[in-house]
């Protein structure tokens, strides 16, 4: 066992000992160039991630989650988008100034991604052990029956039933909730720094998800991982995470802890996420007042390529006002490690 891995054998998420910085992200900014013209993906995100800590992402589709995922691990379509400004420092290096050699040796080696769907990232054509043991090979120098021998512990490690049979079968032979523990191995084969999960439950039945989430924490715990964790589920986000990030139009627009997050949310488009999860003890007063229909958020995520002047979610709040319509908020901490950009984040 690691020192770092010794660091966070505590029982519980928010009870676990968290490391030093292991990943900063400082002002990173994604574009893509199209006919409606330049769009900002992600807006000038910074956050950092601690060895042990499970940070969440959370927002809408469309509220560039996924592309600030892309971007830490550069694997944006050039054309027609690219990361123009910004750092991404992982135990000291930036990857964006890496040439691309370089950051393929770090890419699923020191930082490595589960992707949403796995039946479209998983190679059709390989079996799912030679697609682990490739990055064995790659990154640890191993023999081809050296990696094939660890993909099998891999497959164990995830809970796959007769991982020497599994490792010799094509993604089709296989489950859904099979596939993405196949990912999961895949992405941690290497013992990464940082694991980007990027919605690793979509399309997976409730049991299973449980089980896929659950799996993650307990290889989190044995091996030390720092986590991104990528999801629109907030439930999922107060059993799991320790920190949240809340983004709307590419840009962060709250983040907190959990505990602080869920106590006492500041930012509307927050307020309005929090309010559209159905309570089981609330749900009779949620019907009184709302007419037997869940609260929703009105509107949708406005085109990147046309957002509004001022506040981009001023559109779709009953706060807004002129101020909000004309200026963007300042991005500016609220309480103790509790930030937001809102005007009225203190009403």
């Amino acid at each position: 066992m690691t020192s770092t891995t010794a660091e966070i054998a505590a029982t519980a998420p928010g009870e676990r000992v968290i490391g030093d910085t292991v990943l900063a992200v400082e002002g990173l900014e994604t574009v893509f160039y199209t006919r409606a013209g330049m769009v900002r993906a992600v807006d000038r995100v910074s956050f950092s991630l601690r060895a042990g800590e499970t940070l969440a992402v959370v927002g809408e589709s469309g509220c560039g989650k996924s592309m600030t995922a892309l971007s830490i691990m550069r694997l944006i379509p050039d054309p027609p988008g690219r990361i123009v400004g910004g750092k991404v420092v992982l135990d000291g290096t930036d990857l964006l100034q890496l040439s691309e050699p370089e950051m393929r040796k770090m890419r699923g080696n020191r930082v490595s991604m589960i992707f949403q769907e796995p039946m479209t990232s998983l190679n059709p054509v390989l079996t799912v052990g030679r697609q682990i043991s490739q990055a064995l090979m790659m990154h640890q120098g191993m023999s081809r029956a050296a990696a094939m021998e660890r993909a099998i512990e891999m497959l164990r490690l995830v809970k796959v039933p007769e991982p020497a049979q599994r490792v010799k079968e094509y993604p089709h032979q296989l489950s859904g909730g099979m596939r993405q523990r196949v990912m999961i191995a895949m992405a941690l084969s290497c013992n990464p720094r940082v694991l980007v999960a990027d919605e690793p439950t979509t399309a997976l039945d409730v049991t299973i998800q449980a089980q896929i989430l659950d799996l993650i924490l307990e290889l989190q715990k044995k091996l030390g991982t720092a986590v991104i964790l990528i999801t629109h589920d907030l439930a999922v986000v107060a059993e799991t995470a320790q920190r949240v990030i809340v983004m709307y139009a590419g840009r962060k627009v709250e983040e907190a802890t959990v505990e602080e997050l869920f106590t006492h949310p500041r930012h509307p488009y927050t307020r309005g996420l929090m309010a559209s999860i159905p309570r089981l003890g609330l749900m009779r007063s949620q019907a009184a007042q709302t007419g037997g229909r869940l609260q929703e958020i009105p509107g949708m995520v406005p085109p990147l390529f046309d957002l509004p002047e001022g506040c981009a979610y001023a559109p779709r709040c009953e706060r807004a006002d002129d101020h909000c319509r004309a200026e963007y908020p300042p991005y500016e901490e609220k309480r103790p490690a509790h930030w937001t950009a809102c005007w009225h984040a203190d009403d």
